[in-house]
């Protein structure tokens, strides 16, 4: 990998010479602009807006623009001559818990190279101090005619380092929270946590640019002549649309599981209910006491006839059942109760026919 900057790291008073290569790069698709017509390039043209002539890029110099517009030339020497301790050097400042460089303050990357064999012994001492220590050293170093912030860092065998914006640099998040208080429930939080853990981890080596493949395939579908074809867009969401938040978390839940292999527990809302048969509910008081005055006392006169019908034929039911008691004890007693009914029958007709009657005056 080619190098961009050549330098030392100053640790101490030892002096490390490294060079400096990019970690990264760009593997997005750039385009051209063309004449839609005819197809022909666009080019700029660098022109001096007094005089309308093309310079070149030997007779281009700086300039800083003041507020009423007046430019001020600043030359390359003006910019040397300026005391930059970190020109050629990346100064380590201290070092501190990784946990403690915000992810915000993160910009370009860069991976340091030993240059020259006399640097690999301290290089090598450098990069296993860090290891060890468990932490990151934050340093400044100067590129591309400025001073900048940077973190030290090992990746595999290597030290990376991650140039840093400036703390000033990073704007407050003011304006961007949800202005309406929003409450969550203790529920919609479990299924949250469910669906986190159903998601799990994954091999961030695995992921790649969907969208930069589609867009290399439909160039070189229109590269062989033919017309591509572009897959349906999916359904846009309502910003402002109302969506049921359990109802989303529980099928976000649910397809997660499906996307995993895993058999989904169905939900409450789609498992089949079970029919219970009802039985007649008994007439409480508070239904009772809705009935009308006459309605109740024609339910009594009701009830007194009825208790009367069925009083009457117990009462001769139990009658006959006496009567046959008797009748079944011994046949002495059967006999002498009979003969003294009759003698007693025969008194009470004599003594009638005794007893004279009284004449009317």
């Amino acid at each position: 990998m080619r190098s961009i900057w050549n330098g030392a790291i100053s640790f101490g008073l030892v002096s490390i010479p490294i060079k400096l290569v990019n970690a990264t790069e760009s593997r997005s698709v750039s385009f051209r602009q063309i004449h839609t017509e005819d197809g022909g390039r666009i080019r700029y043209r660098k022109v001096c807006e007094l005089d309308g002539e093309e310079v070149t890029q030997a007779d281009i110099g700086k300039a800083y623009e003041d507020a009423d517009g007046t430019m001020i030339p600043i030359t390359d020497d003006d910019l040397a001559s300026l005391p930059l301790p970190t020109a050629k050097t990346i100064e380590i400042v201290s070092f501190v818990p990784a946990n403690e460089i915000d992810p915000l303050q993160m910009d370009a990357a860069y991976y340091l190279s030993a240059n020259g064999v006399p640097a690999a012994k301290p290089y090598t001492l450098l990069r296993e101090a860090l290891k060890r220590s468990d932490r990151v050293a934050v340093v400044k170093y100067a590129l591309r005619g400025r001073e900048r912030l940077g973190m030290l860092r090992v990746v595999e065998d290597v030290i990376a380092m991650h140039g840093l914006l400036w703390p000033d640099e990073i704007r407050a998040p003011e304006g961007v929270a949800p202005e309406t208080p929003v409450s969550v429930r203790e529920a919609e939080l479990d299924l949250a946590d469910a669906l986190m853990a159903t998601l799990g981890e994954v091999d961030i080596t695995t992921l790649h640019d969907d969208y930069r493949e589609a867009v290399e395939e439909m160039i070189a579908a229109k590269a062989e002549g033919g017309e591509a074809v572009a897959p349906p867009e999916p359904a846009s969401e309502g910003g402002g649309r109302v969506i049921d938040l359990m109802a989303a978390l529980e099928s976000s839940v649910r397809a997660a599981k499906e996307a995993r292999g895993e058999q989904p527990s169905a939900p409450a809302a789609e498992k089949p209910a079970s029919v219970t048969e009802l039985k007649p509910r008994k007439k409480t008081a508070a239904t009772r006491s809705r009935t009308t005055p006459k309605e109740t006392d024609a339910k009594k006169s009701t009830s007194k006839t009825a208790a009367k019908k069925t009083a009457e034929p117990a009462r001769k039911s139990t009658a006959k059942k006496a009567a046959a008691k008797k009748t079944t004890s011994g046949s002495g007693s059967s006999k002498a109760s009979t003969a003294g009914s009759k003698a007693s029958t025969a008194k009470k007709s004599q003594a009638k026919k005794a007893t004279p009657r009284k004449r009317s005056a």
